[in-house]
């Protein structure tokens, strides 16, 4: 597909990267010269110096056979005009990402007035996960598929929850829990495993369930369950207000710490019901004197990972609160998941995924399209989740005699208002939602999850 992609910041370079890996051919338009050269030269993109509202720069791009268009930049109402000059210009499909929260119950509007084809909010989503997580502590990372009624959980296994030696196989009978083990990080390996794998403790297993049927298996392996009643957070931006937003609604004490006076006001007016506290969130004195012991969360949200990484070391000392740690660089992922910060977010990640999500959905308009997509454990892993909308060689076949490709393991169908834990006898139908997980990057239809 021809994409142009307006903002050659961090997620613009992420995602060009991403949609350069999956065979588009790409356009990167930025004021910046040495930002647009550094993408043309790291990877197989075209370049274009000059402002995305610019119907010369637009053109010289190729707006005319522009499939999809992609405004990034760090200015929400620049990417709302560049959207708009572009659906006039002739580009089929357009993106924006609008972050200010004061746009946040006017999306579907713009979004509808302007012909936008999908805004993506990161902050809003990162908060929703974050939120999620405060929920069900137990977790260090859940993602969500068929509205919510499948849940992707990863937890890591220590000798406390008896699960060493004990092989996949075994869990329905010894532990009476219906979930399905889906990978498994064991050092820096990553497997999709089969009945017969043995989890270890050290083992970080991710795997798929109904809420209900989770909530059973954390009670039956002794993980927190109950959800977090107060929360400290550092940091009061936009992920913060969102965040706070939805606390407050599930009746959870609310603590903002934040070092600027005007935003501590704008705060207060904004989110009556939190307690914010104007101080600058490095004091630990001050933490220890605000109750961090005492937090059931500790959520590090400032715009600064050093420091986010900090605070959650710090408040991993002195509390057993649930840790929450923002990462804006993607960069440094690799040393981060050495360090015990609690559940790592990455919002910038987050717009990646849905972008890519969104793309490879476009070209399977017919056949099955992309739902739901997630990249999990370090980015190795993708689950998808697909809508069926036709027959093909991966419909009407017993699962025992579809051969699907090494390393993907399908584990989930929704059919109507049911949630299926497929067996052999089981088959895929027109109008059911499926949920694969894959070693593999870049499945684009349902069709793709067979052998040759």
């Amino acid at each position: 597909m021809q994409i142009i992609l307006v903002g050659g910041g961090k997620v613009g370079v992420a995602l060009a990267r991403q949609l350069c890996e999956e065979g588009h051919n790409v356009t990167v338009i930025d004021i910046n010269k040495a930002r647009v050269e550094h993408i043309v030269e790291r990877y197989d993109v075209m370049g274009v110096v000059g402002n995305g509202t610019s119907i010369s720069t637009l053109s010289e791009a190729g707006i005319e056979n522009t499939d999809v268009f992609i405004a990034i930049t760090g200015s929400d109402e620049l990417n709302l005009l560049c959207c708009m000059f572009a659906k006039k210009a002739g580009s089929r499909h357009t993106i924006a990402r609008v972050r200010n929260p004061s746009y946040s119950h006017e999306l579907d509007f713009i979004r509808h007035q302007i012909g936008i084809s999908a805004i993506i909010n990161p902050e809003m989503a990162a908060a929703k996960e974050i939120s999620r997580l405060l929920r069900f502590p137990g977790a260090s990372k859940i993602d969500t598929f068929a509205e919510g009624r499948v849940q992707l959980i990863k937890v890591p296994l220590t000798g406390a929850q008896n699960l060493d030696g004990v092989a996949i196989r075994e869990i329905p009978a010894k532990l009476k829990s219906d979930i399905l083990v889906c990978a498994v990080e064991r050092g820096a390996e990553v497997i999709i495993p089969d009945g017969n794998f043995v989890l270890r403790s050290g083992d970080v297993v991710t795997f798929l369930a109904t809420p209900e049927k989770a909530h059973q298996f954390f009670v039956t392996i002794g993980l927190p369950v109950r959800p977090v009643r107060n929360a400290m957070i550092v940091g009061g931006g936009a992920i913060c207000y969102y965040l706070s937003q939805e606390l407050l609604e599930n009746r959870v004490r609310v603590r903002i710490v934040e070092r600027n006076p005007e935003r501590c006001a704008e705060l207060a007016q904004e989110l009556p019901g939190a307690q914010i506290l104007c101080e600058d969130g490095s004091n630990r004195e001050f933490l220890l004197s605000e109750g961090l012991g005492s937090a059931e969360a500790f959520v590090a949200l400032t715009n600064i990972d050093e420091e986010n990484v900090l605070l959650a070391l710090f408040a991993k000392k002195h509390s057993q609160g649930k840790l929450v740690t923002k990462i804006n660089r993607l960069e440094f992922d690799d040393i981060l998941g050495g360090l015990d910060l609690g559940s790592t977010i990455y919002p910038k990640y987050m717009t990646c995924d849905y972008i890519v999500q969104y793309v490879r959905a476009l070209q399977n308009e017919a056949g099955s399209n992309i739902k739901t997509l997630y990249r999990i454990l370090d980015d190795r892993v993708e689950a998808l989740e697909f809508t069926v909308h036709e027959n093909s060689p991966a419909t009407g076949v017993p699962l025992s005699r579809m051969r699907l490709k090494p390393n993907l393991l399908l584990c989930c169908i929704t059919r109507g208002d049911r949630i299926i834990i497929p067996r052999g006898g089981d088959q895929i139908q027109v109008g059911d939602n499926v949920i694969v997980v894959t070693l593999e990057h870049g499945l684009h239809d349902l069709r793709d999850i067979l052998a040759d």
